[in-house]
């Protein structure tokens, strides 16, 4: 498969901030991005977010408005307890018009900033700078809904994401983080979306994912592909906020630390 996915040149002179880890973590998801588009997973042309600690906020908000991103553009924040911390992170969005996606910036950067002392002297005992990224999230396409509607959607989204998820191991090999599936009301309470979730994401084992209602509407499917969460996958449809709170603070409990470990080219 011809990989189409890019990331945006001159990250941090376009910023004016200096991203100490930038280099390294664009270099590991490019070489994953490859990889994935080499195994057939169908990648979106530009990330679906970034997420960058940092502290205090402004130092990352004020560049990205600069480039065009709107903070607080989904009226919400997100409580994300990581290694035991407090941590709140504020999405900043692209407008629908934008041309950055098309230079490989993606939708969405999560902003996450520490609550307090404790959370600010564990992020910056990594020793990865300030600000820092701490994942990058590649999308996955949606795949042709023409003619689909409520129910149907949910099928082939989720048959779409299972998918990838069962395809991953034998690409990267590693095993794939939890799979967490948010879906509108109406979806999670129809009695055939719980007769058929089972075949629909091929028998997937419960341990390996969670399933959970869509604040504000729309799906978003998404994991983890790389320990410690520097890289992340998912697939977003008709979703009206940047993320699900349950899914924020099951990820970043969980799934998630400050702490992350080699990167895949420090290890080869």
């Amino acid at each position: 498969m011809e990989n189409h996915f890019q990331l945006p040149e001159d990250f941090e002179r376009s910023l004016g901030i200096q991203v100490k880890n930038a280099r390294e973590r664009f270099i590991e998801a490019r070489d994953i991005g490859s990889k994935l588009a080499e195994g057939g997973v169908p990648l979106t042309t530009n990330p679906d977010h970034f997420a960058i600690f940092t502290d205090p906020p402004q130092l990352l908000c004020g560049p990205l408005k600069r480039l065009g991103y709107v903070a607080g553009a989904d009226n919400r924040c997100y409580p994300s307890p990581v290694d035991g911390c407090d941590y709140i992170n504020v999405a900043a969005s692209l407008p629908a018009s934008s041309i950055l996606r098309e230079q490989g910036w993606p939708d969405h950067v999560a902003v996450v900033h520490p609550v307090d002392e404790i959370a600010c002297a564990r992020m910056f005992e990594q020793n990865y700078g300030n600000p820092f990224i701490h994942h990058i999230t590649l999308g996955i396409q949606v795949p042709e809904l023409a003619q689909s509607s409520g129910i149907r959607i949910a099928e082939q989204l989720l048959r779409r994401m299972a998918a990838v998820h069962a395809r991953m191991p034998a690409i990267l090999q590693q095993d794939s983080g939890t799979l967490v599936i948010a879906v509108p009301r109406e979806v999670l309470s129809a009695p055939e979306f719980s007769d058929r979730f089972a075949e629909w994401t091929g028998k997937l084992p419960r341990s390996q994912y969670q399933l959970e209602e869509m604040e504000g509407g729309g799906y978003l499917l998404q994991f983890f592909v790389l320990r410690g969460g520097r890289i992340e996958v998912a697939l977003r449809y008709q979703t009206r906020q940047t993320f699900n709170p349950r899914s924020v603070h099951k990820i970043s409990e969980d799934e998630l630390s400050v702490n992350q470990g080699s990167t895949v080219i420090d290890a080869m």
